[in-house]
């Protein structure tokens, strides 16, 4: 049956102009960004099928390359790309909101940001999000990605890019695709390396975050690891 069909108060459009978006699932959200189904399904049945193929992760759908979304039945190169332009749109979104603020030394500021960045990432991303003397966000970098090791992140390339930002704090983050957040012995060495080297130019290290799928990104400094 098609949406237009349902009673006007479960329609998943009639129900967020009567109650707003937070009253719709996120299939009714995904529904209503779809406009309309495919032979035999409605828009909703279409926003359930994508999100059971990403395992109702909205995260692993917010970071699904374009083909992957484009092979989807109903859903076609058009659709895919609309949904990873609104999804970039919340990134941004997001990192406004960071710009914005007063300070970010507070570990719980940015994680919903990175988690949003990285926790779907298929391959390892270094980042620094560097501050200025206020811990206002100047800028975020994706510095390196692969295989995350003392011998692939270069202290040195860290330094010039601290300077480069005239920042005088950073924060830095990275992801764990293998979904287990907890820092191995070359992430502490890493994290140690990064913060002598930060030193000698005066830039404060205030913390590294480790990023595994949703769940909530690991502090080191909350840990007691910088």
């Amino acid at each position: 049956m098609a949406i237009t069909d349902w009673p006007a108060a479960e329609r998943p459009r009639e129900r967020l102009l009567a109650h707003g978006p937070a009253a719709l699932s996120d299939a009714e959200l995904l529904a209503i960004y779809l406009r309309v189904g495919v032979r035999g399904k409605s828009a909703v049945d279409l926003a359930r099928d994508l999100l059971r193929h990403f395992d109702g992760q909205i995260g692993r759908l917010a970071e699904a390359p374009l083909p992957e979304l484009a092979r989807l039945p109903g859903i076609g190169q058009a659709k895919a790309a609309q949904l990873m332009a609104s999804f970039e749109l919340a990134r941004r979104a997001l990192q406004q909101e960071m710009l914005a603020r007063d300070n970010l030394a507070s570990p719980g500021r940015v994680r919903d940001w990175l988690r949003l960045k990285l926790g779907q990432r298929p391959q390892e991303i270094f980042m620094a999000l560097w501050l200025d003397a206020q811990n206002r966000l100047l800028q975020a970098d994706e510095l390196f990605t692969g295989t995350l090791t003392q011998t692939s992140v270069y202290p040195r390339e860290v330094v010039k890019a601290a300077l480069r930002h005239n920042a005088a704090a950073v924060i830095l983050a990275h992801n764990h695709p293998s979904g287990v957040a907890e820092p191995s012995a070359a992430d502490e060495m890493l994290t140690r390396a990064l913060k002598r080297a930060l030193d000698t130019v005066d830039v404060r290290l205030l913390d590294h975050f480790i990023v595994a799928g949703q769940a909530p990104p690991l502090s080191f400094a909350e840990r007691g690891l910088i």
